[in-house]
């Protein structure tokens, strides 16, 4: 079947093949939180973006990328429980690295590697660029993998950065504006209208369908 990214929590995951990268998205938590597991396809080599929480799920959802149920390396988008509640079990049981933006790395609970605009982490054979996206959190990153034209181009991993209809929640009018900063500088203003947006709740969208848009989130203020 065609990928959709349309998943339910308690439902199966949805699978994309690309070149070098298959992504599985699943659903967890009470909370509705997506998580995204990617696997190299050369390498077999494994990282989960969002342990959000029920980490029996994610384990499962690691098993459906490797029989061996091995997992690298685990990417925090940003601070919020919701998107680690089932870290530290996941990290207990399989070893991966934990890596988030350095702003929010400290309020994980476990050991947390940091990552700064402009790094690449690596997946086996696969690089995903890392981009720091200010203001729903200051530690708030995105990473970004870049396939060939005919595999779709850009796919962007958002988490409460950016979603279908605006950006994330911000606490004050300085956090709107940084993160609108951010949004329109280092994700509208580098990447087309192809690239595939997979955010953190919710169904994914393109940087197309939400593009005329700007203007728009720019005058309502959240």
């Amino acid at each position: 079947m065609a990928y959709t990214g349309d998943v339910v929590v308690h439902g199966p995951s949805d699978t994309r093949t690309l070149d070098a990268l298959v992504i599985r998205k699943a659903s967890v938590g009470p909370m509705d939180n997506n998580t995204y597991l990617l696997t190299c396809r050369h390498t077999g080599r494994q990282l989960l973006i969002d342990a959000a929480a029920d980490p029996e799920r994610l384990l499962g959802l690691v098993r459906e990328g490797s029989r061996s149920a091995t997992l690298e390396s685990v990417v925090t988008t940003h601070r919020h429980r919701d998107h680690h509640d089932g870290l530290e079990s996941l990290v207990a049981v399989t070893g991966a690295r934990s890596f988030a933006g350095t702003a929010d790395a400290h309020a994980l609970p476990v050991t947390t590697e940091h990552l700064r605009h402009g790094d690449v982490i690596t997946v086996g054979q696969v690089a995903l660029e890392v981009i720091s996206l200010r203001g729903h959190t200051p530690g708030s990153v995105a990473l970004a993998y870049h396939a060939p034209a005919a595999h779709g181009g850009v796919h962007l991993f958002t988490g409460d950065s950016l979603f279908p209809g605006g950006p994330g929640k911000t606490a004050t009018p300085g956090d709107f504006e940084q993160l609108m900063n951010d949004l329109e500088q280092r994700v509208f203003g580098a990447y087309d209208d192809t690239t595939w947006v997979y955010p953190g709740h919710g169904r994914d969208t393109t940087l197309g369908a939400e593009r005329p848009a700007l203007g728009e989130w720019r005058a309502r203020g959240w």
